[in-house]
Formats: structure tokens, C-alpha cells, sequence
């Protein structure tokens, strides 16, 4: 005969309140729980939802930390670390896949921050995309143009003037995220937006503007006096 497992009833009792009133007055360690059902059949998943996020601090740092480290935690394998990664890349996935079929211009510094806030949720590295647009101000693409670490990523100029080009692009704008800090543009930011914005007008592109995110905050470099279109253009 076999035996029902201790926390059947839990479980049970934890999914019909998630579908009777969604996750607004659940805690951080219930949505964890709730989640590491779907990967761990057999074992409490509350005492191990409780060891991730006192080990790592929070729901969100425990969905942006790689699958090696999380691995360190007794209890979670490879199988359950690959699909808490995947949490947030679907997420940022699904919102970016929501923002194309709206296709609306983007008129405003505001339009274009949140368009391109989809691309950077769950982003835990430095990560630059261009976001091409076309004479009317609609998005043609939005491609990644360089990742690297915490602290950096490159910007190969060239892979921005291809992808520019590949768009057939009026206009475009650079974005870049600051994972661990502020939205506050670096002197290495500046001297990166020059060259990319020499760069575009030698093609007959304009760069709009280059947008720095971080968290749920994001600086635009043209409108806080960073970027001046008009020192970056050649001169014939």
C-alpha cells in the first residue's frame, strides 16, 4: 500500500488559495514554496524556500542567482536551479513578446524607458541593447549588442552600426543597465555614447538618446545633459 505524503494537503490547500485570490497576500517564502512544488514532488518545500532566501536574502536575489550557486543549498539540484532560472527569463521573455504586438510609437523618453524596461528584468550581468526605430518612432528590433560583467559590458561599435543598418533604422537608442547600482550615467558611459552616436551619423543614423536602467529607475543621458547630439556629429 502506499502512503500519502505528509504534505499533500498542504500543497492542495496552497494551490486553491493561489487560485482563489493570486499571489497579493502571499509571502515571499509561500510564492517559493509554491513554485518549488512544480520540481520537487516529494519534500517540504517550505523549510527549503526558508534556507534559500535566508541564504541569499530575498525572492528576487534567489530567481537573478545562477544555477551553480544555488546548487550549494542542500536540497536543490540541477533540475530545480535550472527552472527557478527560468522563472525570470520567461517573465522578461513574456513582457518583451507583450510590448511587440502593441507595436505603438514611441514618442516620449518615458514610452522608450518603459518599452525597454522588459529587456533588463532579471538581467543579473550588464547588458547593452539597441532599440532601432524607424521614421514614425515605431520599434523595428531591439537587439542585444554586448553583455559582460556586473561592473561592464562592451559595446562593439561595429555590431551597432550592423544592426542599425539591418533595420533600416531612422533613429536608435542605446540602453545599458547598471545591475548593482544607480541609474547614474559614468564617464566611460559618456565617452561610449559618443562613439556609438559618430558612429550612426557616419551611416545617417541618429542616435535619440541613451537610456541607463536600473531596478525600476532609468536616466536619460540626452535629457539630463549627459548626451549632446550636436558634439558627437562628424564634421565634413
Amino acid at each position: 500500500m502506499s502512503k500519502t505524503p505528509i504534505h499533500d494537503g498542504h500543497r492542495e490547500r496552497l494551490r486553491a488559495r493561489f487560485q482563489a485570490e493570486g499571489l497579493d497576500n502571499f509571502t515571499e517564502f509561500q510564492v517559493l514554496e509554491l513554485l518549488l512544488f512544480y520540481c520537487i514532488p516529494r519534500q517540504d518545500t517550505n523549510e527549503l524556500a526558508h534556507a534559500l532566501i535566508d541564504q541569499f536574502g530575498s525572492l528576487p536575489q534567489v530567481l537573478e542567482t545562477g544555477t551553480k550557486e544555488l546548487m550549494t543549498v542542500k536540497g536543490i539540484g540541477q533540475n530545480t536551479a535550472t527552472f527557478l532560472n527560468l522563472i525570470p527569463a520567461v517573465a522578461r521573455y513574456y513582457g518583451v513578446e507583450r510590448s511587440k504586438r502593441e507595436e505603438k510609437p514611441l514618442l516620449t523618453i518615458n514610452d522608450c524607458g518603459e518599452y525597454l524596461r522588459q529587456r533588463f528584468k532579471g538581467q543579473s550581468n550588464e547588458t547593452v541593447y539597441l532599440l532601432c526605430l524607424d521614421a514614425k518612432c515605431k520599434p523595428l528590433c531591439c537587439p542585444k549588442i554586448g553583455e559582460g560583467s556586473v561592473n561592464s559590458a562592451g559595446v562593439p561599435i561595429r555590431r551597432v552600426v550592423e544592426a542599425a543598418l539591418g533595420a533600416n533604422a531612422t533613429s536608435a537608442i542605446l540602453a545599458h543597465n547598471h545591475p548593482s547600482g544607480l541609474a547614474l550615467p559614468s564617464h566611460e558611459d559618456v565617452v561610449t555614447t559618443r562613439r556609438v552616436a559618430a558612429a550612426l551619423d557616419a551611416v545617417e543614423v541618429r542616435l535619440a538618446d541613451h537610456i541607463v536602467m536600473a531596478d525600476n529607475d532609468f536616466t536619460s543621458m540626452l535629457q539630463s545633459g549627459y548626451y549632446r547630439p550636436d558634439e558627437c556629429v562628424l564634421r565634413y
